[in-house]
């Protein structure tokens, strides 16, 4: 329910005192930027240290990248001086397939449509020299996701203590294989404490008759971040570069006798449950790679708890699978 003013009035001045701070302790040379709340306030504070930083959105060619309009006013709006917006294609990512799945040791295919825009971001600012490169990483698993705004307080805590427990960013991971790194300024020690300790009302709340997660933080820089973007709803990575075209585009790459054929292969040989053609690229070479996932994330009866759908064993208190993407399980 909405609160009086003076109940976050100091919260908000501190949420900004706290940014800063996690700010100076991850700067870097260049940001990959999306103009969500996340990068978008990422982007205001750094500018206050780096008035030159490089910033670098990513664009899916043959997708709908839903990005473009909200990174436009904040370039106009923050006047960065050093923007550049790169555009990718159906065989770019296709040659990039093999590096993500290596790095992930993944073949679940929203993850890979997700990373697919880092990768693309990130081989791109390293090539234009960047070394240190800022992500938003972080604030949606500490503020809470638009599909727990139904929970109740206690309901949505418990969930945030799994999903912090648990939680991983493959920015991170991609960048190690790319000899770069990244700075998550929402992930550093000193925000996280912080966030985490606050009340779920300041996490979740309303705003015009609609309810938005980070609403702490969309308070905090509404005054200094067009309206449009720090009250921006959630959009999925894959949403934001548009990389969510690729499941339908890539169902062409086998006919329907092949799928079958292969879908029934790989279930009789490796028993693992191939949903759809995209999947079928990323297990194919995820299999090339490594092994069956039975065989890559075998059983070491440590508290693991094997896939159905896939075999291979993982440990997960929010019963998702990282290795094939399956949820229930």
């Amino acid at each position: 329910m909405p609160f009086n003013t003076k109940d976050y009035s100091h919260l908000v001045s501190e949420a900004k005192t706290v940014v800063n701070k996690a700010i100076e302790n991850n700067l870097g040379d260049s940001i990959l930027f999306s103009a969500g709340t996340d990068t978008s306030i990422i982007a205001y504070e750094v500018l206050k240290h780096n008035p030159d930083i490089s910033t670098l959105n990513v664009e899916f060619k043959q997708g709908d990248p839903k990005d473009t309009l909200y990174v436009k006013k904040m370039v106009e709006s923050l006047k960065l001086k050093n923007h550049q917006t790169h555009s990718f294609d159906v065989e770019e990512a296709l040659e990039n397939v093999p590096k993500i799945v290596k790095s992930l040791k993944t073949f679940d295919p929203m993850d890979i449509r997700n990373s697919m825009a880092i990768y693309v971001g990130l081989i791109h600012l390293k090539t234009n020299g960047a070394n240190k490169v800022l992500t938003g990483d972080g604030l949606d698993e500490l503020f809470g996701y638009p599909w727990q705004f139904h929970l109740s307080e206690e309901e949505l805590y418990k969930k945030q203590l799994c999903m912090w427990a648990e939680m991983s960013f493959s920015s991170s991971t991609l960048a190690n294989s790319l000899g770069i790194e990244v700075k998550q300024p929402y992930l550093d020690a000193l925000f996280m404490d912080w966030a985490k300790k606050l009340p779920i009302k300041v996490k979740i709340n309303m705003y015009n008759g609609e309810k938005y997660s980070k609403w702490l933080l969309r308070k905090a820089y509404e005054d200094v971040i067009p309206q449009e973007v720090v009250w921006r709803p959630k959009a999925p990575l894959e949403t934001g570069t548009g990389t969510t075209a690729l499941n339908i585009i890539l169902q062409e790459q086998y006919t329907d006798t092949e799928f079958a054929k292969k879908q029934k292969a790989i279930l009789e040989s490796d028993g693992v449950q191939i949903r759809d053609k995209e999947q079928m690229i990323y297990y194919e070479a995820f299999r090339k790679i490594f092994n069956k996932p039975s065989e890559v994330f075998p059983n070491l009866n440590n508290g693991t708890k094997m896939c159905p759908h896939c075999k291979g064993h993982i440990k997960t208190k929010i019963q998702f699978c990282k290795i094939c993407g399956a949820y229930p399980i």
